[in-house]
């Protein structure tokens, strides 16, 4: 089995300052195995570190992430096959995070499964989201290449 680990480059302009994390909590920005791209939580810090008060902006800060990751090995969000979001106070910011979501994420919608918890890796953080992309399968009819790399 091929094990691919997929890096976010230093200064990239979407993760900015945040890329520290990875080595420093020890773990990749996401894995590609077996077809499949395993995207680590994702979290809405901004690119200075600092963590927005909205769930409007964290969550479209996670997704832009989650994106940026997809690009980086040449897919998009309609590559997405199942997405996990974890929420803090769920009830409150649910109407919030679905909002920022319909307006990045379409059809073809992943499977999508939403959490409460108590609370998240820092205070003030309010949606962490992981997800799975799966490869275009050069095998099936219709198949789509990948994205051409910018």
């Amino acid at each position: 089995m091929t094990i691919h680990t997929v890096e976010v480059p230093e200064g990239n302009t979407v993760f900015g300052d945040t890329t520290a994390a990875f080595a420093g909590f020890g773990y990749s920005a996401a894995v590609r195995a077996h077809g499949l791209l395993f995207i680590a939580g994702t979290i809405g810090r901004r690119a200075d570190g600092t963590i927005p008060d909205t769930i409007e902006e964290q969550t479209e800060i996670a997704i832009r992430k989650i994106e940026e990751i997809l690009r980086l090995e040449h897919l998009d969000l309609s590559a997405l096959v199942d997405v996990t979001s974890y929420h803090v106070d769920i009830r409150r910011h649910l109407p919030g995070f679905s909002e920022a979501k319909q307006r990045l994420v379409t059809p073809p919608y992943p499977t999508w499964t939403i959490i409460g918890v108590d609370g998240l890796a820092s205070p003030g953080l309010l949606v962490e989201i992981r997800a799975t992309a799966a490869y275009p399968d050069t095998h099936s009819p219709g198949a789509q290449p990948p994205l051409a790399a910018n």
